[in-house]
């Protein structure tokens, strides 16, 4: 018989690790690009800004790094380098969350090899980095989703 004074455990299953916050799990291909057109690209950068927020929240207290702040890497570093900081940017987040997605025991539904074979090579055949957003939307949102139930 429980007391109604014993602790509660969180709905997570996990003691003492449940999401400060519920993260957005709605990130789609097709409010990117008809938003994008609608608000001139305010759109894709508020997504992106919130991806990457979404990104170093979940990860970071595993390995220990974070993701530049996507403002920052539009509005200064990207031109500044001459857009190779996009290709680091791009490269190095889908590493993380791949590498994350596998250590929650998800497949690894992205990678670095997927932003240069769709999002680079894949412009080309002009589809290719649509397939690679899709990709990301769909990696961000299935780990946002395991964040909301386990923490």
């Amino acid at each position: 018989m429980t007391s109604p004074y014993s602790p509660q455990q969180p709905s997570s299953g996990f003691p003492g690790r449940s999401p400060i916050a519920p993260m957005r799990t709605d990130r789609s291909l097709l409010k990117y690009i008809l938003f994008g057109i609608i608000t001139l690209g305010i759109y894709d950068i508020v997504v992106l800004t919130e991806t990457t927020n979404t990104v170093n929240t979940i990860i970071s207290r595993y390995d220990g790094r974070r993701s530049m702040h996507y403002l920052l890497m539009f509005f200064i570093f990207g031109w500044l380098t001459g857009g190779i900081a996009w290709l680091v940017w791009y490269h190095r987040i889908s590493n993380r969350i791949g590498d994350e997605l596998q250590r929650r025991g998800h497949d690894r539904l992205i990678s670095a090899s997927d932003y240069w074979l769709w999002g680079i090579l894949g412009s080309l055949i002009v589809v290719g980095p649509f397939v690679y957003l899709y990709k990301l939307f769909n990696a961000v949102n299935t780990l946002a989703w395991d964040y909301n139930q386990r923490g």
